[in-house]
């Protein structure tokens, strides 16, 4: 526990540094990306431009920022809409058994089976440029995990000793639901919130990376990815490090704490039982 607070608390604070820049500085420095300015484009960083221009002579700090809330306002509504999904199927599933349980499973099974990013890639293709699109996609293809593993915690409390009383009482099954089951799986499907984020910030990322996603002048991290691709090239290596470097920042700090809160929740689980 000694070494892991510092590491926890160096997570919190990239974290809450992230969000108050991705919140703050589009207030405070707008950058508007159909404006261009040649004659400060390709700036190196400095004291006027934190993180450079690029070859528009844009602000990059300031994109960054603005690619960076786009980045995470899709990813975290990704997370829990994969929640609300993935608790509804789980714990209907875990409760009810019989064929809604056969065929909620197959139905996780097929998808698991295709890879997720050529799944969402092909959603994502028909709708290019839709944020909902990505949002519906990585929902879609990211459901499945939280749906298993509130399936499983649902099935052991079905076993357990105040659960059959409440049967032998005779409650009706949707209130043994709603008062046993429903409670274990929101912290399940809190768990799978926190670390589903990182996943879909890079699925995000990864889209509009290879040209699918955001449309190119809407700042996103995996757009301004693949605006560097082509500047690298010709020695503009900000225009790369500092939105890759937010990128892997924010997502690792976004996973240190899931995995911490992780677990959290299994010790008091044990405790409990």
């Amino acid at each position: 526990m000694g070494r892991a607070r510092p590491t926890l608390l160096l997570a919190v604070g990239v974290l809450a540094a992230a969000v108050l820049y991705a919140a703050l500085v589009p207030l405070l420095r707008p950058v508007d990306d159909a404006l261009v300015d040649f004659s400060i484009s390709r700036r190196p960083p400095s004291l006027e431009f934190p993180f450079g221009t690029d070859n528009a002579g844009r602000d990059v700090f300031g994109r960054v920022a603005q690619g960076m809330r786009i980045s995470l306002l899709i990813a975290a509504t990704t997370a829990v809409g994969s929640a609300v999904v993935g608790v509804l199927v789980g714990v209907s599933a875990g409760a009810f058994g019989g064929w809604w349980d056969r065929l909620a499973m197959r139905l996780v099974d097929a998808i698991n089976s295709l890879p997720s990013l050529l799944l969402t890639l092909l959603i994502v293709a028909m709708y290019r440029g839709s944020v909902l699109a990505i949002v519906l996609a990585l929902v879609l293809t990211h459901w499945t995990s939280i749906a298993r593993v509130v399936r499983g915690e649902v099935l052991v409390l079905r076993h357990a000793e105040f659960v059959q009383a409440a049967q032998l009482r005779g409650l009706p099954r949707w209130r043994i639901v709603r008062r046993h089951f429903v409670p274990v799986a929101l912290g399940q499907a809190l768990i799978g919130v926190v670390l589903l984020i990182p996943h879909a910030i890079w699925h995000e990322s990864t889209l509009s990376f290879l040209g699918v996603g955001l449309p190119p002048h809407r700042a996103s991290l995996g757009t301004l990815l693949s605006d560097a691709q082509a500047s690298i090239l010709l020695g503009d290596w900000w225009l790369l490090l500092f939105p890759a470097g937010v990128l892997v920042l924010v997502t690792l700090a976004v996973s240190l704490l899931g995995r911490h809160w992780q677990r959290k929740v299994q010790a008091l689980q044990e405790v409990a039982a």
